[in-house]
């Protein structure tokens, strides 16, 4: 169960998450850029310093191996990920960049992330960075870093302790932040998306993914899907008529059309979920959640009041 407080203190001022369990490495060298744009799918090499995207590492056949967000530095590259996404993301530099001019730093337990969200976010801060998210600058605890809900403060993991006391921001547990991103209809990794799902299928094309940049791994399954085809499954929000557990079938009559990704439980919308359901289930259909008379309504995300 959610605390309304601090859904309350993330809605209308701002709370502290520590997000310090992510994958982080940095990147650098003179074929740094070149190397990164080759494996993934975003557009890397258009960024200035100061500027980010979000991006995906992909299989041959155009699934997720890991998403990530990548900040482009005044001398290389910071990549962080979920936590399973660190072993695929370092992988992939230690294979494909051998004998090129890149080398690569796993600063997973150096460097921690401590994210600010809410509207109140930027107000503890000595430097705030431009609006436009994965934007960030240089500040007197760190980077700053712009995201969809507030601001990320990455700093060493030596001086997380007097960051926090100088921020001055209250803690809330990663739950009550979870709930605002499951509103916003943002899919997680390991949570919504797994190995077996396509960019489109979940939604990021749009975040994830650039049509005109060269290639990469997987573009030609990402490409063909995008102008020529459709995908089999949707994301999707569900309005749950109660709380269910992550991995509930869900079923249109009959017939399985996938199972619950992320839940909570919102103060303001009630029981809600994200999750991969197939075509044949459109926004408005409801379905069946498990064996115990448990339903959800099939929503476009992300969840809107009425």
């Amino acid at each position: 169960m959610i605390a309304t407080a601090d859904y309350d203190l993330l809605t209308t001022a701002a709370g502290l998450v520590d997000r310090s369990a992510r994958g982080k490495l940095v990147v650098r060298g003179a074929e740094a850029a070149d190397f990164l744009q080759g494996q993934v799918t975003n557009d890397v090499e258009r960024l200035s310093p100061g500027e980010g995207c979000y991006a995906a590492i992909l299989t041959h056949k155009g699934k997720f191996r890991t998403d990530m967000r990548i900040l482009r530095t005044d001398d290389g590259f910071w990549i962080d990920t979920e936590p399973i996404g660190l072993v695929p993301a370092r992988w992939t530099v230690e294979t494909y960049a051998i004998g090129r001019a890149v080398e690569h730093e796993d600063v997973t337990e150096r460097m921690v992330i401590l994210s600010l969200v809410g509207p109140a976010a930027r107000d503890a801060l000595d430097a705030a960075p431009p609006a436009t998210e994965h934007a960030h600058v240089s500040g007197e605890h760190g980077r700053y870093v712009a995201t969809h809900l507030g601001v990320d403060v990455i700093c060493e993991a030596d001086d997380a302790a007097g960051v926090r006391e100088t921020l001055g921001v209250p803690e809330v547990d990663e739950a009550v932040a979870e709930c605002l991103r499951i509103e916003s209809g943002r899919p997680r990794l390991g949570y919504d998306m797994d190995g077996d799902t396509i960019p489109q299928e979940a939604g990021v094309n749009e975040r994830a993914v650039d049509f005109e940049k060269g290639c990469y791994v997987g573009q030609e399954t990402v490409a063909r899907l995008h102008w020529r085809g459709k995908p089999n499954r949707h994301l999707r929000g569900l309005r749950l008529s109660e709380e269910v557990e992550r991995g509930t079938e869900l079923r249109l009559g009959e017939k399985p059309v996938g199972r619950v990704g992320s839940v909570s439980v919102s103060p303001l919308h009630g029981p809600i979920a994200l999750a991969l359901v197939r075509r044949e289930a459109g926004p408005g259909d409801e379905l069946a959640a498990g064996d115990e008379g448990a339903t959800a309504t099939v929503v476009d995300p992300p969840f809107v009041s009425g």
